[in-house]
């Protein structure tokens, strides 16, 4: 079974992420979202959160596809795509700003990890300007987020900002 790791803080989880991970069925029968949980962060949701969020994205037609596993990791990425067994880390392009930036991280992981491929996914054109920085800041003012997350996502995001 091929493995691949797909890396992020997944907070919340937007469908940008969704539309990668559906990717990574093309070059995996095995997909392990590592969520990074960071002890000097503090994420609007909490890992087990992030999980439910993810897991409730991915309808069965993606589930059909192969194995979808969820993770929390706080070190390396290539230290976790070794303990998780993938032999790929699958990274989502946006643009020539992502290109450079995964372009050194891969080269850096390669350096450390020769053995743990990294793979470009170009995004899809309707998710392309999806970033969850944005989708918190267009929340946390009251905007439509429909168009950037699926609804169980919306709804979370929603209640979370009316309660602060």
């Amino acid at each position: 079974m091929r493995t691949a790791l797909f890396t992020g803080s997944f907070d919340p989880p937007t469908n940008g992420h969704f539309d990668v991970i559906r990717q990574a069925f093309a070059v995996a029968d095995r997909v392990v979202v590592g969520i990074g949980v960071h002890p000097g962060k503090v994420p609007l949701f909490s890992f087990e959160e992030r999980v439910e969020m993810l897991r409730a994205g991915i309808d069965a037609s993606d589930a059909s596809q192969g194995v979808l596993e969820c993770v929390a990791f706080e070190d390396l990425a290539v230290d976790c795509a070794r303990r998780v067994g993938a032999g790929v880390i699958v990274r989502g392009l946006r643009d020539g700003t992502d290109f450079d930036y995964e372009m050194q991280m891969a080269g850096m992981n390669g350096a450390m990890a020769p053995e743990v491929a990294t793979v470009f996914l170009p995004a899809s054109p309707g998710v392309r300007h999806i970033t969850a920085t944005l989708v918190r800041q267009i929340a946390k003012l009251g905007g439509d987020i429909s168009g950037f997350v699926p609804a169980h996502v919306a709804e979370r995001l929603i209640a979370r900002f009316a309660r602060s």
